[in-house]
Protein backbone atom coordinates (compact mmCIF):
# COMPACT_ATOMS: atom_id res chain seq x y z
CA UNK A 1 0.00 0.00 0.00
CA UNK A 2 1.27 3.31 -1.01
CA UNK A 3 1.62 6.32 1.63
CA UNK A 4 0.27 9.08 -0.02
CA UNK A 5 2.09 11.97 2.84
CA UNK A 6 5.17 9.92 1.59
CA UNK A 7 6.97 13.78 0.35
CA UNK A 8 9.45 11.93 -2.02
CA UNK A 9 6.99 10.79 -4.61
CA UNK A 10 7.84 11.15 -7.91
CA UNK A 11 4.75 13.61 -8.10
CA UNK A 12 5.93 15.51 -5.46
CA UNK A 13 9.61 15.65 -7.22
CA UNK A 14 8.18 16.54 -10.74
CA UNK A 15 5.82 19.09 -9.32
CA UNK A 16 9.72 20.99 -7.61
CA UNK A 17 10.85 20.53 -10.22
CA UNK A 18 8.90 21.45 -13.04
CA UNK A 19 10.02 24.84 -15.62
CA UNK A 20 7.01 27.40 -15.31
CA UNK A 21 8.30 28.79 -18.92
CA UNK A 22 8.26 25.63 -20.65
CA UNK A 23 4.55 24.25 -19.86
CA UNK A 24 4.02 28.04 -20.40
CA UNK A 25 5.22 27.37 -24.10
CA UNK A 26 4.09 23.71 -24.27
CA UNK A 27 0.13 24.93 -23.62
CA UNK A 28 0.53 27.90 -26.49
CA UNK A 29 -2.96 27.71 -28.30
CA UNK A 30 -0.97 28.68 -31.29
CA UNK A 31 1.12 25.50 -31.22
CA UNK A 32 1.00 23.51 -34.94
CA UNK A 33 0.23 19.91 -35.05
CA UNK A 34 0.20 17.97 -37.69
CA UNK A 35 -2.77 16.70 -39.49
CA UNK A 36 -4.06 12.96 -39.25
CA UNK A 37 -2.68 10.61 -41.56
CA UNK A 38 -5.40 9.79 -43.89
CA UNK A 39 -6.17 5.83 -44.02
CA UNK A 40 -5.91 3.96 -47.15
CA UNK A 41 -9.20 1.45 -47.83
CA UNK A 42 -7.18 -1.58 -45.99
CA UNK A 43 -6.18 0.40 -42.91
CA UNK A 44 -9.83 1.16 -42.57
CA UNK A 45 -11.22 -1.42 -40.28
CA UNK A 46 -14.39 -1.88 -37.86
CA UNK A 47 -13.65 -1.47 -33.92
CA UNK A 48 -15.25 -4.88 -33.76
CA UNK A 49 -15.66 -7.61 -36.44
CA UNK A 50 -19.24 -8.02 -37.69
CA UNK A 51 -19.37 -11.72 -36.91
CA UNK A 52 -18.65 -10.78 -33.68
CA UNK A 53 -20.91 -8.43 -32.10
CA UNK A 54 -23.89 -9.63 -30.38
CA UNK A 55 -25.98 -6.00 -30.74
CA UNK A 56 -27.49 -6.66 -33.70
Amino acid sequence: MSNTNNDTSDVKKAAEQADKQQIEKNLEESKKVDAPEQLDGTEQTPFIEDDLRTDK
